[in-house]
């Protein structure tokens, strides 16, 4: 099957990935060299050189894919309608104007929060068409009873929740046990119902290797995974372009296998306008035009936006604003 033929591919745009019956022949056929993956990722932060308005345009595209995410003991009411009141407006007016975007509306891709505060951005946000995205299953550890990760999905559905950002047993993957991930992922899916979105976390930090992501990558999409999403943010190693490298060619493997598109999401680490030009790029470069867009490619970030506002306004006058006058909520 060709990759790009659009009269196969199903995507994110029309149906969800509906997954497919678990094919071990697939997941034992992975073999990932590191090698060959550290020299391609090199060749991708230092071969292109996006300036001026170039570099304004790929910066504007990367925050309309940000999941601007408040993960913390701290969090409050006030603290997640401000944030949505930035994801409604990540860009101020006056910086708008200068770059003449202002016609575009842009927003950031979603708003992301612990389950109890999914009802209070629900209502922050409504009339907007931003989704909640809520992070469940025992999140950031998942080692809650099963029953009690599956209740979690179905309470922050019910309070209005879009995306479902779940976290997997990661000692299934690394005594594998792929039948029992699989199972559990589709649980999970089930559990999130036809109308809402899942992102499987896998937690690439946690995983020991290369090998063990891209396997547990493609079993979550053949569970019916609509995005892979790298680490919750709280790992000791989050995103990096080299295990995204890994997960982004396992989405290419699966849409060749299956015809269907999943979307990916890094998080953790990602604060710099340059580390969201190097991630776009890799889409692009791996995946295609297809994947620059909200509905197929996030970042998890809290900080990220506050750098590219930035970088945006060095753009139009030249000079670098304090970080502070940047705030996110």
């Amino acid at each position: 099957m060709d990759a790009q033929d659009s009269s196969v591919v199903k995507s994110f745009h029309g149906v969800h990935n509906p997954g497919v019956e678990l094919k071990m022949q697939w997941v034992d056929d992975i073999r990932v060299n590191f090698s060959a993956i550290q020299r391609r990722v090199n060749t991708l932060t230092k071969r292109r050189s996006l300036k001026k308005a170039w570099q304004a345009a790929w910066l504007l595209k990367a925050v309309s894919c940000i999941d601007l995410t408040t993960l913390s003991g701290q969090d409050t009411p006030g603290k997640v309608k401000r944030l949505c009141a930035k994801a409604k407006n990540p860009i101020s007016l006056e910086l708008q104007k200068a770059l003449e975007v202002e016609d575009l509306n842009i927003t950031t891709g979603a708003v992301c929060v612990y389950h109890e505060m999914v009802p209070v951005a629900v209502k922050a946000l409504e009339g907007t068409d931003i989704p909640v995205a809520a992070v469940s299953t025992g999140f950031p550890a998942g080692l809650s009873s099963f029953a009690t990760r599956l209740e979690e999905i179905k309470h922050s559905v019910a309070a209005g929740a879009k995306e479902i950002d779940i976290v997997i047993t990661r000692g299934l993957v690394l005594n594998g046990k792929w039948q029992q991930l699989y199972d559990e992922i589709k649980a999970f899916k089930k559990a999130c119902g036809s109308d809402v979105h899942m992102k499987t976390i896998i937690s690439t930090g946690e995983l020991s290797t290369l090998n063990n992501v891209a396997r547990a990558s493609m079993v979550a999409m053949m569970a019916g995974s609509d995005f892979i999403k790298t680490s919750t943010g709280m790992e000791s190693t989050n995103a990096n372009l080299a295990v995204s490298l890994v997960m982004t060619r396992m989405i290419r493997h699966y849409q060749v296998l299956t015809g269907y598109r999943v979307g990916f999401k890094p998080a953790g680490g990602i604060s710099t306008a340059k580390d969201a030009i190097n991630y776009l790029v890799l889409m692009k470069e791996e995946l295609g035009d297809y994947w620059l867009n909200p509905e197929m490619f996030r970042f998890g970030a809290s900080s990220l936006l506050a750098d590219i506002e930035r970088q945006l306004e060095h753009h139009v006058t030249g000079r670098y604003s304090a970080f502070h006058r940047h705030p996110i909520s």
